[in-house]
């Protein structure tokens, strides 16, 4: 795992577990003020790092099945879950994210995200119920 848009990825934890179909990832974003580099703010950024990854998740017959702002914590603790944004993602497997993760295209696109982003989790799921479809 050398590629810098991996180093925080917890790939061998998803090379471990089964993967037998789809996966959605739970996006949980939260922004800087102002984007790392200067360029505008962390949404602007986060906006730039969006539109690049569009074409690399079409690619892999991934696609955006949610994406909405964060309005306050109905449940827990306001400090420890201070998210802006959250994003569900659909990967047809867990293999294909990592893939894309791993990517010289997604390397590019992530100089955006890293200059948008306070701090970001991403939770690996997989579907037990859902109107999404599959």
């Amino acid at each position: 795992m050398n590629d810098p848009a991996l180093a925080h990825a917890n790939a061998d934890l998803l090379r471990a577990l089964p993967d037998e179909g789809p996966v959605v990832m739970v996006n949980l974003v939260r922004l800087r003020a102002r984007s790392r580099d200067g360029n505008g703010s962390g949404w602007d950024a986060y906006q730039r790092y969006s539109r690049a990854v569009i074409g690399l998740l079409k690619a892999r017959d991934a696609a955006i099945l949610w994406a909405g702002d964060v309005d306050g914590v109905a449940l827990g603790l306001p400090d420890a879950n201070r998210w802006d944004y959250v994003v569900l993602v659909r990967y047809p497997s867990r293999a294909v994210f990592i893939e894309m993760m791993g990517s010289e295209d997604y390397a590019r696109a992530n100089i955006d995200r890293e200059n948008a982003l306070e701090d970001h989790v991403i939770l690996a799921s997989t579907e037990r119920y859902g109107r999404f479809g599959g």
